[in-house]
């Protein structure tokens, strides 16, 4: 079951006079990684590198920022997907203390600072949604609206047309139970627009 973080979470390490200053904290996609990345490297204007990696589906992303090939982004990336997280963000600010790592040097620090701040994370699983959309008569939007708010239901578009169409996120989970109760309260007249089990 793959999981998310609560919170972001830190840890420091030196190494060889070198500081590492690695963060993990949950960031959806990859424009939000990179406006992340950016406030850090001002926060942080005396570091060398800010290397980071991030696991979202299909945004996925490992960034050495300058460390030789494959030392810092990849190793940081895998122990995201070692610890089967998603939607999580990565980071390392490393201040250089003038003695060189070597290769293995820096794989070693970069695992270790993200696996360190993933020691105090706190790890959610991560509950996924489905995409649901439907039309009903005007005479069923209020109630419909008020089945959807008391599910929980996400990201609500309602569209007025010749019947009221709702577009909606539920948890995977209460999908079945919801789709028979709606079914049972709008007495037929409702109409899935997806493939529903």
């Amino acid at each position: 079951m793959p999981f998310t973080l609560a919170n972001p979470a830190h840890s420091m390490l030196e190494i060889k006079k070198s500081r590492f200053i690695g963060c993990v904290e949950p960031i959806g996609d990859r424009s939000a990684a990179q406006l992340r990345v950016a406030a850090l490297k001002a926060e942080h204007p005396g570091a060398v590198h800010v290397c980071w990696a991030l696991l979202a589906g299909g945004q996925s992303a490992a960034v050495d920022d300058g460390e030789p090939s494959g030392t810092a982004g990849l190793p940081m990336l895998n122990v995201l997907r070692h610890q089967e997280l998603e939607g999580v963000l990565a980071t390392v600010v490393r201040y250089f203390g003038g003695v060189k790592l070597g290769a293995g040097g820096l794989v070693r620090a970069y695992t270790d600072a993200v696996a360190q701040a993933l020691l105090t994370a706190d790890k959610l699983p991560l509950q996924r949604r489905v995409h649901l959309r439907c039309t009903v008569p005007y005479a069923l939007e209020g109630l419909l609206r008020r089945h959807i708010a008391t599910a929980g239901a996400t990201e609500l578009q309602v569209e007025h047309s010749n019947q009221v169409l709702f577009s909606f996120n539920l948890l995977d989970s209460e999908k079945t139970a919801f789709i028979a109760q709606l079914n049972e309260v709008c007495h037929g007249q409702l109409n899935w627009l997806n493939p529903v089990d």
